[in-house]
């Protein structure tokens, strides 16, 4: 009984828990859609998902453990691996639907970029923490290339999603770190101003015959759908056209739990996956929508409440930046879903099918309370 208590203990004070409640009722919330999702049945899919939020929590009670300086020591080991992994990912890689994403290991197969969404603000809160009120503008560039090499190996295979949340996830640490706003005002005008001049010239730029620089062609179309669906509602748009009518349809009430049609009789594409939300908004309407952005801001505020009261530099940079990269992951996924962004395979924290995104919310979450509880250690 006394080695339970002391483990029972040991449980508690490693634990937030006002993040903890959050992100209980965002694991019953998204449990409860997945069965819907997969038509009424706790098979396959929804116990799946049940063994991967066991897993994720695993993860996060044992990352919460770990002080902050211990996960300092592991940011350049694991950024190193990471590159490392990545390139062999690039030589050796398993290819699957076009992309060569997979490593096989034997026994499974694993995918290198996930672990960069962590390694890679780890790897910049420790250099900066390294440089603690001495940051000069060299340190800055120092950042920007260490974040843009597993940036440019992860678009080469290609994987454009996951590309954009780890450079999300690294440019929080820099902009956290002092980057003045002035340097970003030049590259805010030019991206307004190129978004601008694609969306006037939609016609000519969206012609077969025309290839964008940089991008490949299923992510020239997939800018070219999110412009106008309609011009392939069959194909390229079907995603974005389906999606749309599902949450529209929702309404201000919803059509009530398992009783979405666009999903249950599979108009909505990868609906367990990347378009959960859009099952999700048909069945609870515009008032369930408004009830998850606010669960999700809830958690988005607590990490960042943690981030402001860290004991040191590493620890506020770091929590920053997962607590911002939870934003990049429901910002794109609910843009994709709603049309306003491209589609581009992010999934929704906690809610969409997978347990690789759910390991990766974990530990992110994981350091949160690691944070948080050396914190109070330390006062």
């Amino acid at each position: 009984m006394k080695r339970l208590a002391q483990l029972l203990r040991h449980v508690i004070t490693a634990l937030d828990w006002p993040l903890m409640f959050i992100l209980l009722l965002c694991a019953a919330l998204g449990l409860t859609v997945m069965y819907s999702a997969a038509s009424g049945t706790a098979d396959g899919h929804f116990m799946g998902q049940a063994r991967n939020f066991l897993v994720a929590l695993a993860a996060m009670w044992i990352v919460a453990l770990i002080p902050p300086n211990r996960l300092m020591r592991l940011a350049v080991p694991a950024y190193a691996l990471g590159i490392a992994l990545l390139v062999a990912v690039h030589f050796a890689g398993v290819t699957s639907k076009g992309a060569t994403r997979w490593l096989s290991v034997g026994f499974t197969r694993i995918q290198p970029s996930e672990m960069m969404k962590i390694a890679v603000p780890m790897t910049l809160a420790w250099y900066f923490h390294r440089h603690e009120g001495a940051v000069r503008i060299r340190d800055f560039f120092v950042a920007g290339l260490l974040l843009a090499l597993p940036c440019g190996l992860i678009m080469m295979q290609p994987d454009l999603g996951t590309a954009l949340l780890v450079f999300g996830a690294g440019f929080f640490v820099i902009y956290f770190a002092g980057l003045s706003f002035k340097l970003l005002i030049p590259i805010v005008l030019a991206c307004v101003i190129g978004i601008g001049a694609v969306v006037y010239n939609e016609s000519a730029l969206c012609s077969p015959n025309v290839a964008w620089p940089g991008l490949h062609d299923y992510q020239k179309h997939r800018i070219c759908t999110l412009l106008d669906p309609n011009t392939d509602p069959l194909g390229k748009g079907f995603h974005t056209i389906q999606s749309m009518i599902a949450v529209g349809s929702g309404g201000l009430y919803g059509k009530g739990y398992m009783k979405g049609t666009q999903s249950h009789l599979d108009f909505i594409p990868e609906h367990t996956t990347d378009f959960i939300y859009a099952v999700y908004s048909e069945e609870f309407g515009l008032y369930g929508g408004v009830a998850i952005l606010v669960l999700y801001s809830l958690l988005i505020a607590r990490g960042l409440t943690i981030a402001v009261g860290a004991a040191t530099q590493f620890g506020r940079l770091l929590s920053g930046s997962v607590t911002m990269m939870v934003f990049l992951y429901v910002f794109v996924n609910i843009g994709m879903v709603t049309g306003i962004l491209p589609v581009v395979g992010v999934p929704l924290p906690f809610m969409s099918y997978g347990g690789t995104a759910l390991f990766t919310m974990g530990v992110a979450c994981g350091i949160l309370m690691s944070v948080r509880r050396y914190k109070i250690v330390n006062d």
